[in-house]
């Protein structure tokens, strides 16, 4: 096939994002912390914009019906748009009343410390977590170990992970530190006797066996349950352990119940992530028979155009054309982003608003009155798009009579009862929840037994699905849930 130039033209459609709308989208789904992050940032790039007091004057006007457009699919921005918006922002810039927009206090956003104030010193405000490895060596530089032992010792906490456990050979420490290997061993043995008990284990039944030693617990069934038969105790199979040593069920279930209360993970206090405190986004008020929304607005930054560049603009022509360009461009950056942050919060408040009333009897009663609910239907209830109602619900939390969750959390799938209108997927999961929290332990239920409790209460469900839903709860199975005697 012989290769040519040739001209053509094309009508086509395609997706047009402006900045504005890219913009608009991201704060959209940003959480809280996030946005913060993100005014801070613009603060500090955009010199146009300073952050105001409680008392200042905000951005006069509503939302221009331009920007509440943007809740529309972006497929409906188009290049005739952005020119149209340009020009009605570049009026609207223009027309602005700057003596009752601003206020006498150019500067803003600085903490002046009055006389007399007493404030904490930064260092006692500053904590730090303990880690596994700084509690294991203050106890070192406290023991009697040789400078050898403590050169050994140091590559052992080295090679320790987040439980606890020992994940390098004596050899390869050895090799790796150039102490000898009797040396290692030695070190290794006075480590292990160290708080936390059971630390620098290679294993789950060495850790065990060292907590029974620092307990000084001579039951010698509980050493042999641990040294010999681990795995059958960790599958529950009590019987098979009785037939091996010739001892009753019930002397291996007190003797399993002792173990029960070891700490299988030594480094647990020390390791793990940081606590996470989750700032709610919207406070849900029960006020009498009325449920209120409040958003949360504390902490977030009062944007507002600084004085000095307003005084810019005023001058005619007593400035350069391309400062005067640069002004402007930056004022309506400024204007755009505090505009999207108000359409933000007014779309937050409607997708609640619509929340509420479809899940009424959620705020008013507890989780079992949860209904299945998706996007489409808030979606449709608003008159926005589903992805949007999506970006909304991402990472936003309400504060609610019933407890914090978060927006994702009041939709959920469907299940269908056997007589009636379908049961969202959550309330089940808290039906499963209770039933088994109610089980007698020694006999606990099966997953085809709970279904068939839900069918008898009206909910049509699979074992399969059962089971499913146990696993998410983090529920075990009922033969490793059964206790003995």
């Amino acid at each position: 096939m012989a290769i040519a130039l040739r001209q053509e033209l094309r009508l086509t459609q395609q997706l047009v994002m402006t900045p504005q709308l890219q913009q608009a989208i991201k704060l959209l789904q940003l959480s809280r912390l996030e946005l913060l992050t993100t005014v801070q940032q613009e603060l500090q790039e955009n010199p146009v914009l300073e952050e105001g007091l409680e008392t200042d004057e905000e951005l006069p006007g509503e939302i221009s019906d331009e920007a509440e457009a943007q809740e529309t699919p972006p497929a409906e921005a188009s290049t005739d748009h952005q020119e149209s918006r340009e020009a009605s922002e570049a009026e609207k810039i223009a027309d602005l009343d700057w003596q009752n927009y601003m206020d006498a206090y150019p500067q803003t956003g600085m903490s002046v410390a009055r006389d007399g104030e007493d404030r904490r010193s930064l260092e006692a405000t500053l904590t730090r977590r303990p880690t596994l490895q700084a509690h294991l060596e203050w106890q070192i530089y406290l023991s009697s170990f040789s400078e050898e032992e403590k050169c050994a010792a140091g590559w052992i906490l080295g090679n320790l992970d987040d439980d606890g456990y020992l994940r390098s050979s004596v050899e390869e420490i050895a090799r790796q530190s150039g102490v000898p290997e009797n040396i290692v061993e030695t070190a290794l043995a006075k480590v292990q006797e160290l708080d936390p008990p059971g630390v620098a284990a290679r294993d789950l039944r060495e850790c065990l066996l060292l907590q029974l030693g620092s307990l000084g617990l001579e039951n010698p069934l509980v050493h042999r349950l641990v040294d010999e038969h681990l795995a059958a105790l960790q599958k529950r199979d009590f019987r098979a352990i009785t037939r091996a040593l010739g001892v009753s069920i019930e002397e291996v279930a007190a003797a399993a119940k002792v173990i029960g209360e070891l700490e299988p993970r030594p480094g647990r206090a020390f390791g793990g992530d940081e606590p996470i405190y989750i700032i709610p986004d919207i406070y849900v008020h029960k006020i009498n028979d009325e449920l209120h929304i409040d958003l949360n607005e504390d902490g977030l930054p009062r944007l507002r155009i600084n004085k000095l560049y307003r005084e810019v603009l005023a001058r005619d022509r007593k400035v350069a054309k391309e400062t005067r360009d640069y002004v402007q461009d930056k004022v309506r950056s400024a204007m755009w982003l505090i505009k999207s942050i108000h359409q933000r919060q007014r779309t937050i408040y409607k997708v609640m608003q619509s929340i509420i009333t479809s899940q009424r009897e959620f705020f008013e009663n507890g989780i079992a009155y949860l209904k299945p609910l998706n996007l489409r239907d808030v979606a449709d209830d608003i008159g926005m798009h589903e992805s949007t109602v999506s970006r909304v619900t991402t990472n936003k939390y309400a504060h609610t009579p019933q407890g914090i969750f978060e927006l994702k959390y009041f939709f959920n799938s469907s299940i269908n009862r056997v007589d009636g209108e379908a049961v969202a997927s959550s309330s089940v999961k808290d039906k499963i929840r209770r039933i088994i929290a109610a089980e007698d332990s020694r006999r606990p239920l099966s997953d085809q037994r709970i279904a068939q409790m839900l069918k008898n209460g009206n909910i049509d469900i699979a074992r399969r699905t059962v089971t499913k839903y146990r696993e998410s709860l983090k529920i075990l199975s009922s033969t490793k849930r059964r206790e003995v005697g």
